[in-house]
């Protein structure tokens, strides 16, 4: 995976210059000091992943993620906190706090990896009856049953599709699930999340949850969701 630093801070750099080392699949690319670097950089080389600060000169990395067209995996390396709830809804891959441990590094990478892996699925849908989509991994086909799935996550060009204990992680966007799954049976209730209506449990505070699993509701799909669940 070809990927670049984006910091101002040359020390941050260089530790983090030193963890990449330590990975076989990473290929250092480049080190930019500043967002507008990186941005000019991106606009011309292929790039899979981005370890980007938060806090910058001139420009947020915040900012950089919407700013950018075709967006890379990103891994968000801060010192703060106050950034993340942003940084998740910009789906990042992972989001680690400063000073980075090796052991850290290492479970954001893995993360990063498995989306940057999932390139080459595809979803299928059977158009018949549209009771169960297949997932392509190069030449295997896995079947899914749509009333397994019990709600998909949004990951930038990806998608993860959970079904009970197992999860698969594709490349396409929510909004394309979205229109390949029946308005009937699943909804929108977040911009990173698409849950199947029948498996919600309950609804608490601005969060709906299926099993044990919190999903956060947009406030402007609310009124919706109120109605879609048959509330009396």
């Amino acid at each position: 995976m070809n990927c670049i630093i984006v910091d101002d801070n040359k020390m941050a750099r260089t530790a983090l210059k030193q963890l990449i080392s330590q990975v076989d699949f990473l290929n250092f690319k480049e080190e930019c000091a500043s967002p507008v670097d990186a941005f000019n950089y991106l606009q011309k080389e292929t790039v899979d992943l981005v370890f980007l600060d938060v806090e910058m000169p001139g420009m947020t990395g915040i900012e950089l993620i919407k700013n950018l067209e075709k967006r890379p995996i990103i891994i968000l390396i801060t010192a703060k906190t106050d950034y993340a709830v942003e940084a998740f809804e910009l789906n990042v891959a992972d989001y680690i706090i400063k000073p980075v441990t090796l052991s850290r590094f290492m479970a954001a990478v893995a993360k990063a990896k498995e989306l940057f892996e999932s390139k080459e699925q595809k979803v299928e849908l059977n158009e018949k009856d549209k009771e169960y989509i297949f997932v392509r991994t190069n030449a295997v086909l896995t079947k899914i049953k749509i009333n397994d799935i019990t709600y998909l996550q949004a990951l930038g060009d990806y998608v993860n599709i959970f079904t009970g204990d197992k999860r698969y992680t594709v490349h396409i966007t929510l909004k394309g699930m979205e229109e390949k799954l029946s308005a009937e049976k699943f909804y929108r209730l977040h911009r990173s999340y698409l849950v199947a209506l029948d498996h919600i449990d309950k609804v608490e505070e601005g969060t709906v949850f299926i099993g044990k699993h919190p999903i956060p509701i947009g406030e402007q799909f609310k009124k919706e969701l109120l109605k879609r669940i048959n509330l009396i």
